[in-house]
């Protein structure tokens, strides 16, 4: 912060230290300089000033000059105080830019910064002034503002309070033209909470800690939540097609394929400085926009002679895990670090890295061994430039220093993979030989918490990796490599999965990468760690000839074969399964069930959903015409200590006692509902016979018919019978007969429920 205007020092007005020209260009500016429009939109008016007077002027001139060239140029000709009757400042001004875009950009980086210890710049374009405040549009008669009474607002995350106490998590569904939330009900039919018809227009998608739900629409972005699943906030972006949050849900990138166009009646959030532009950053906190961006060109890429245009790059913007930083590639020249919120540049200009190609920030603060101080990693790499080799570099912020670096020959390509404590970085170099005929990969793995950042490389990987995953929260991972080219191809080239683990080492210390496993002739291509690591999935995805699921735990209590005694793990394959069509795959933030979905957005066959267990259990399978999106509802991170997790951990037995007679108490409670209603259903069935039959009775008693037509019939046969035999036996009389009736009669009931 800059020092209080009071005790202000010569040396703080140093014309030096002014952001001016060295040398006189004044001509050769009045010659080429393209003149705008004639108008205000350069003009900017600037409230908070300290009081000074006739003399204190100048210094005051020179001191605000300082901070407004850090927007813009101008002069101090172009700054006009005015002064009150009695000599003093009446503490604002009018500044003059050189540009209209300057004069925005003063009052985006400027409003409500701070001039010293005691003085904070209000910045105001002056047509905006003129616009709000002309005749008519400010009453003359003060009127105090109305205070509306305090009103309680709904807990945004009382999801985490399941009212069953089961801790039961969220998921949203598309289908159709409708969006529902539900509970998950394991085996049972999910609860439903909201349903809802044209919720969005293109799709559905949950902030990073689960506390806003977002829709997409034509005129915008929504954010939803709380029990009721009102309206929190809106962010009127046109147009717009993708939407990235950042990880602690502070701000919000949007973009538009189609560039904004500010209608001559204005717009309720952006400018015409967001004229042209695709990318806006907001505030959520308060939906305002921060700054927007135009589309870069993407540049062109070489294949077989022909310009092959390059992936459109998601997300353009990428955040550092704190949400202090912001970080955007320039391809080829640079980085542009932004710091929010006043979303400025890092020391006022780019980065400049020769033909940098791609970076990532740590998903996580680092803790780098004898790093006291504050800092935020990123990595980037460059490919070979001439007779220079390929390098990948870790990266400080905001010193911009370079902590640890490693040059590559032969490269064709790089992935950067972080773990996501940020404890390693892999990097995944696809290789070509001298003849560049074939490809092979290597995994240069950074160290980023131990002493000097070491750099070990697995290079036992003969083939090339087409897929790479970290355990989460751990020091395990898992490659999916192929033999065959990777591109597009009418049969899916067979793949083997191979899992990876350190050596045990002493103490804490993390030992040297080992294969631990390779499973060979497969045709998996995804890998899907369960968020609290230990167990993956590896899957099949979007592939016409298989649908795959392989369920594997890498910590199983079983014997371990010996020749991976000194190993970290032991691969146990749980169980297997098959979900025809699958297209997208999801574990629950909780690592307990994992769900399969075969999303109508890829294609039309057997769309619907399949939950699992995180044994590979099939618990319910649904299948849903129009089924188009599946999505778990996030988790904040737990507020217990390590300690608190480790002795959960230590007294789990104890605890699933309980969990387990919670579940059976729930389970014959379930089967004692069925029993009863049955029993009710039986009941209702007696009565109705019973009073079915009375009203038989009594309207055969008024047509003057027996009781018991059945009874009647049965006394008729046997009459007829004795008449009959009596006949036969030609009149004689014959011995008498004892006929023998035999009735069964139920003398007592009961009925038991067998779990």
């Amino acid at each position: 912060m800059a020092p209080s205007f009071d005790k202000l020092r010569e040396e703080d007005l140093d014309e030096e230290d002014i952001d001016m020209d060295e040398v006189d260009i004044s001509d050769l500016r009045e010659k080429y300089e393209v003149q705008l429009e004639q108008g205000y939109d350069t003009f900017v008016v600037i409230d908070g000033l300290p009081v000074v007077n006739q003399e204190q002027k100048p210094r005051l001139i020179k001191f605000l000059l300082k901070r407004l060239n850090t927007v813009g140029r101008t002069s101090e000709d172009a700054i006009y105080m005015p002064m009150g009757d009695d000599g003093m400042s009446l503490r604002f001004a009018f500044v003059e830019f050189s540009s209209a875009a300057e004069a925005a950009a003063a009052v985006r980086q400027l409003d409500d910064a701070p001039l010293d210890k005691k003085h904070t710049l209000r910045v105001n374009k002056l047509t905006d002034i003129d616009r709000y405040g002309r005749e008519g549009r400010i009453d003359e008669e003060y009127t105090p503002p109305q205070i509306e009474p305090f009103q309680e607002k709904e807990h945004l995350r009382w999801f985490m309070a399941d009212p069953s106490g089961r801790g039961r998590d969220q998921f949203v569904m598309f289908r159709g033209d409708t969006v529902g939330v539900f509970w998950n009900n394991e085996k049972d039919q999910p609860e439903n909470i909201v349903d809802r018809q044209q919720w969005t227009e293109t799709f559905v998608q949950w902030s990073p800690l689960g506390t806003y739900l977002t829709s997409v629409h034509a005129q915008g972005v929504l954010l939803w939540g709380g029990a009721s699943w009102s309206r929190l906030r809106r962010f009127a972006h046109p147009f717009v097609n993708l939407v990235a949050f950042s990880p602690n849900e502070k701000y919000m990138v949007t973009w538009s394929n189609r560039p904004i166009s500010i209608p001559d009646s204005g717009h309720p959030a952006l400018s015409v400085d967001d004229d042209g532009k695709n990318y806006v950053i907001w505030d959520i906190e308060t939906s305002k926009p921060l700054r927007s961006f135009a589309q870069q060109d993407t540049p062109a890429g070489e294949e077989q002679g022909a310009k092959k245009p390059a992936k459109f790059p998601w997300p353009a913007f990428k955040w550092s895990a704190d949400d202090k930083y912001v970080a955007r590639l320039n391809q080829g020249t640079s980085i542009s670090v932004y710091e929010l919120p006043r979303m400025n540049l890092l020391d006022k200009t780019a980065i400049k890295i020769e033909g940098v190609m791609d970076f990532e920030w740590a998903p996580a603060t680092p803790r780098r061994e004898g790093v006291k101080e504050y800092e935020q990693l990123l990595c980037f790499w460059t490919p070979e430039i001439g007779s220079n080799p390929a390098r990948v570099a870790l990266m400080s912020i905001p010193s911009k220093q370079i902590v640890r670096s490693l040059n590559l020959f032969n490269v064709s390509d790089a992935k950067l993979h972080w773990q996501s404590d940020a404890s390693y970085i892999c990097v995944k170099v696809d290789r070509h030989s001298k003849s560049k005929k074939s490809l092979a990969t290597t995994l240069e793995i950074f160290r980023v918490r131990e002493k000097g950042v070491p750099v070990e490389v697995v290079d036992t990987i003969k083939d090339t990796v087409i897929n790479f995953a970290w355990e989460p929260k751990g020091d395990r991972f898992v490659i999916i490599t192929t033999t065959e080219p990777v591109g597009a191809t009418a049969v899916p080239p067979k793949t083997a999965v191979s899992f990876f683990c350190p050596e045990k080492a002493k103490g804490n210390a993390v030992g040297n990468f080992k294969h631990l496993r390779t499973l060979e002739k497969k045709n998996s291509n995804a890998i899907y760690w369960s968020p609290k690591g230990r167990f993956v999935v590896i899957a099949t995805v979007a592939n016409t000839q298989s649908s795959d699921l392989d369920f594997f735990d890498v910590d199983f209590e079983g014997d371990k074969p010996e020749a991976e005694k000194d190993l970290t793990a032991n691969l146990q394959l749980m169980n297997t399964s098959e979900h025809y069509g699958i297209t997208d795959v999801e574990w629950d933030p909780s690592g307990r069930y994992v769900a399969t979905w075969a999303s109508a957005w890829k294609h039309s066959m057997e769309n619907g959903y399949h939950l699992y267990d995180f044994k590979g259990e099939l618990l319910r399978e649904e299948a849903l015409e129009k089924f188009k999106q599946f999505a778990w509802r996030p988790r904040p991170p737990t507020l217990l200590s390590k300690e608190e997790q480790k002795q959960i951990r230590k007294n789990l037995r104890e605890y699933s006692r309980v969990f387990d007679v919670e579940d059976q108490e729930r389970i014959s409670s379930a089967d004692v509902a069925v029993v009863e209603a049955r029993r009710r259903l039986l009941n209702e069935w007696y009565a109705w016979r019973e009073e079915v039959e009375r009203d038989l009775t009594e309207e055969r008693a008024a047509l003057g018919l027996p009781e018991n037509p059945v009874e009647e019939l049965l006394k008729e046969k046997t009459a007829a019978a004795v008449a009959h035999v009596a006949k036969a036996d030609g009149g004689e009389k014959q011995e008498e007969q004892v006929v023998e009736e035999l009735t069964e009669e139920v003398l007592e009931e009961t009925e038991e429920v067998v779990n």
